[in-house]
């Protein structure tokens, strides 16, 4: 596993970076990665005390780290989310575009999943990226840099069957990134989306037998199972001054079981 100490990107020192549902899963690892690389990790989540937790956890550890109670399917509570960091840091640098709707889902066919569940789905997944983005555009235009990463899913280019909405709107972030980057080069701003493989957490799956799981490593390169650690180099980099010229990108981070 990934040693957060031994990645190392000097520029991201300070950097004001949001990750969105940052308070557990993948959006934890990100947020305490980025705080260990020197950045100012905002934890931008629905759940106020799970928040709270990895913003103390990040200070206790000598990082910097702001929790503020944030659902991205409202757009009031992003723009209040916007002014906080905005009166703390004055300056927002990069967008993690993490929060999404998976482990909760129950697996069934597409002409099963309730309308109710579909629109909630896309609105948490898809809508919440594009109003993310959105509100961050003033501060990174202003400075004439930006960074906006946005977490999509190898499920995508698997066709995985029975996650619908999921593989939707994660097949239109990659889509979209695409599009932003377009859009938003010309303001120094870069936008990339990154894939990744079944990721194991913390956070429960109950769709996921331990048979299943072993034949979703057999299907990997890398023979073990894939954790958040796994993906931090990547993110971690797109949001560097390394990645100055990358933009547009979906990067599959899945151990090998799909090709580019």
């Amino acid at each position: 596993m990934t040693d957060l100490q031994n990645i190392v990107f000097p520029s991201l020192k300070d950097r004001v970076v949001i990750v969105t549902g940052a308070g557990q899963g993948i959006g934890r690892v990100f947020a305490k990665a980025f705080a260990t690389a020197g950045a100012r990790a905002v934890i931008a989540e629905l759940n106020e005390s799970k928040a709270a937790a990895v913003a103390a956890e990040i200070m206790r550890a000598g990082g910097q780290a702001l929790a503020v109670t944030t659902d991205v399917a409202d757009e009031a509570s992003i723009k209040e989310m916007i002014e906080i960091v905005q009166d703390e840091y004055g300056r927002i640098d990069v967008l993690v575009n993490n929060a999404g709707i998976f482990s909760t889902l129950e697996m069934r066919p597409f002409d099963q999943i309730p309308l109710e569940e579909w629109e909630r789905v896309l609105r948490v997944n898809l809508t919440g990226p594009f109003l993310c983005a959105r509100a961050v555009l003033p501060a990174m235009r202003r400075a004439k840099w930006g960074r906006i990463i946005n977490i999509a899913s190898g499920a995508v280019r698997l066709g995985r069957p029975n996650y619908l909405h999921y593989i939707a709107t994660k097949a239109a972030l990659s889509g979209m990134s695409l599009s932003m980057a377009r859009e938003l080069g010309p303001d120094g701003i870069t936008v990339n989306a990154i894939l990744p493989g079944a990721t194991f957490t913390e956070i429960e799956r109950k769709t996921v037998t331990p048979q299943q799981k072993e034949r979703i490593v057999a299907m990997q390169c890398i023979p073990r199972a894939e954790v958040p650690e796994d993906l931090v180099g990547a993110a971690l980099f797109l949001a560097s001054d390394a990645a100055a010229f990358v933009t547009g990108q979906s990067i599959n981070l899945d151990g090998g079981v799909t090709g580019s």
